[in-house]
């Protein structure tokens, strides 16, 4: 079997034109691993295995038919994330990941959350979070901010696990880990990038008007666009505004963020700025969901887009990713159920994990399969694959 599952690596690995130390770099895991794997030397784990699929845009079962999925594995890490942040706001032993390791780790962490490969971040998430707290607790003086952004970045790796799965309630407690270490900042750009992270627990919870109006505050607080960061910050703040005002919809908010959004974006060179991707792309892509989320009228804009235009690698997996689900779902409201699948497939190849978990791409499986009387194979095994059946 280890035999064969590098054979499948090797020949995917081919088939998207990559080289070993490309699928390395994009997996996150190191060359040696990569060639021992191929050689049939070297057994990937779980972890491993989700991350050389990520890579390759594809489940790992397509490398391990055995394999038992990333869910049951990330549920049954959780509670080891929970206990993790069980009591942040106390001093705990210091921790002994020296300080540039630990910049590199989370570094490594939040392209890995970038990337979707959620499999691999639930495993590594409580000890890094564990690292990162010890660390600002012992932390005082020029280097607390640093800390307190260590923390926030290791936080919010681990709450795009939690989210994407269904966890909530953790998802909300880490949320509140990220605010706590923010207010040991007198960074606005941090606290900013707290605010959009924070926009999940009102969409988790469909409380769209007064998340709008959280939003709104956080922005009137928000930092002076007066550095490239400074900028990427409000105006990604903006971006996820507009969507939520689309989802409470109010369109004229929505537009008005957008057009912030696309006005702060307008010569900021594409980017990840604090863990969020921001430039004229990103903005692009909140223009499509904006126009999904309003509905009716508006979703000949999305399509519109998508015409013309589709993200490229300037834009991270699961943004790409997410942009392709939206679009499926404009063409399915439009009754074009074969276009939507082919977005969907799209999106599939970009970050496999992302759209298992993702609620509306199922959704649109299902909806697919009963508006096609005679699903071809294709169809069948893609919703075996999403459990749309």
């Amino acid at each position: 079997m280890v035999e064969h599952i590098g054979q499948r690596i090797a020949a995917r690995r081919r088939a998207r034109r990559m080289t070993q130390a490309d699928l390395a770099r994009e997996a996150h895991v190191s060359l040696a691993m990569i060639k021992g794997c191929e050689r049939g030397v070297r057994s990937p784990g779980p972890s491993t295995l989700e991350a050389i699929a990520s890579a390759l845009g594809l489940d790992a079962s397509r490398l391990d038919p055995a394999y038992v999925g990333t869910g049951r594995r990330v549920h049954a890490a959780l509670p080891a994330v929970s206990a993790a942040i069980a009591g942040y706001e106390l001093a705990s032993t210091p921790g002994d990941r020296p300080l540039a390791q630990l910049r590199k780790d989370v570094d490594a962490a939040v392209g890995q959350r970038l990337a979707a490969q959620y499999g691999l971040l639930v495993t590594r998430a409580p000890k890094l979070l564990g690292a990162a707290l010890a660390h600002l607790h012992a932390t005082a003086g020029a280097h607390r901010e640093e800390a307190a952004r260590l923390v926030v970045a290791a936080a919010r790796t681990a709450d795009a696990v939690a989210y994407k799965f269904g966890a909530h309630d953790l998802s909300a407690r880490l949320i509140d880990v990220m605010r706590w270490a923010a207010a040991h900042s007198e960074d606005p750009d941090l606290r900013a990038c707290v605010a959009y992270v924070r926009a999940e627990t009102f969409l988790a919870a469909h409380a769209y008007r007064v998340g709008h109006l959280a939003l709104e505050q956080a922005l009137d607080a928000g930092p002076t666009p007066n550095t490239d960061l400074s900028t990427a910050t409000l105006g990604a703040l903006h971006m996820r505004t507009a969507v939520v005002a689309a989802r409470a919809d109010d369109a004229d908010a929505a537009y008005h963020h957008l057009n912030e959004a696309r006005r702060l974006a307008r010569g900021l060179p594409e980017d990840i700025y604090l863990g969020t991707s921001f430039g004229p792309s990103s903005v692009r892509v909140h223009e499509v969901a904006v126009s999904v989320s309003l509905g009716r009228d508006h979703i000949g804009r999305a399509l519109d887009i998508a015409r013309v235009w589709s993200p490229g690698q300037e834009i991270p997996e699961e943004r790409r990713s997410g942009f392709w689900i939206e679009v499926a779902r404009a063409h399915l409201w439009s009754g074009n159920p074969d276009s939507a699948f082919k977005c969907l497939k799209a999106a599939r190849k970009l970050a496999p994990q992302h759209v298992r978990e993702h609620p509306w791409a199922r959704e649109d499986i299902r909806t697919i399969l009963r508006l096609k009387r005679a699903p071809d194979e294709s169809l069948t095994s893609y919703s075996e694959w999403i459990g749309g059946i």
